[in-house]
């Protein structure tokens, strides 16, 4: 180290770097990256609002999906209901039809004249008539056929018969009395038809 005017010189490398200005470079530099880390969360804003978005379809597209699962449930909740009632419905029409020959011992009875043993005649009148209350709180109903026009969906023609009593294409005479149960026939009603081409 040399002296100059009595005040020693300091070499360029002995200089104290910690107190030294920083470099118009270094300064530039500084500000970039300060700009920089300022704009960072300017940008992450734009990424967040497209996450919000998508975030919102895919929870309108569930809602949607469990709306339609929803409705499924229920149609197959109403159609199992459904089904459940028609079984119901029909589950008991064996049990009518076996029934329905006692209901025609006893209409034949009641069609036999009146003897002395008229208690016997009430007693049977009773039960015919207690056998009819049941089959129609089972719905169970009886078909019109005496003078009723020929219907070949509730009417089994066992004969045709020329006569000028009835008209023509009409139940003349019942055989044996259908019935339905509700809309369902269970057996048609067996009848004589009367054939009279002049009425």
């Amino acid at each position: 180290m040399g002296k100059t005017n009595g005040k020693s010189e300091v070499a360029p490398r002995e200089l104290d770097l910690e107190h030294e200005l920083p470099s118009s470079e270094d300064t530039e530099e500084s500000v970039a990256a300060g700009s920089a880390a300022t704009a960072t969360p300017v940008a992450e804003v734009s990424p967040l609002e497209a996450e919000l978005q998508k975030l919102k379809a895919e929870r309108d597209t569930l809602l949607d999906r469990l709306a339609r699962l929803q409705a499924e449930f229920e149609n197959a909740r109403k159609r199992a209901a459904r089904e459940q009632q028609e079984f119901r419905d029909y589950a008991t029409v064996d049990a009518i039809k076996a029934m329905l020959p006692i209901v025609d011992s006893l209409e034949r009875a009641l069609r036999a004249p009146a003897t002395e043993a008229s208690e016997f005649r009430g007693g049977v009148e009773l039960i015919y008539k207690q056998l009819q209350d049941a089959l129609a709180k089972l719905g169970v109903r009886t078909i019109p056929a005496q003078g009723e026009p020929f219907d070949p969906r509730y009417h089994e023609a066992i004969e045709m018969v020329e006569t000028t009593e009835a008209k023509d294409h009409h139940v003349l005479e019942e055989l044996q009395r259908g019935y339905k149960f509700k809309d369902r026939l269970l057996r048609p009603a067996m009848v004589r038809v009367a054939k009279n081409p002049g009425k």
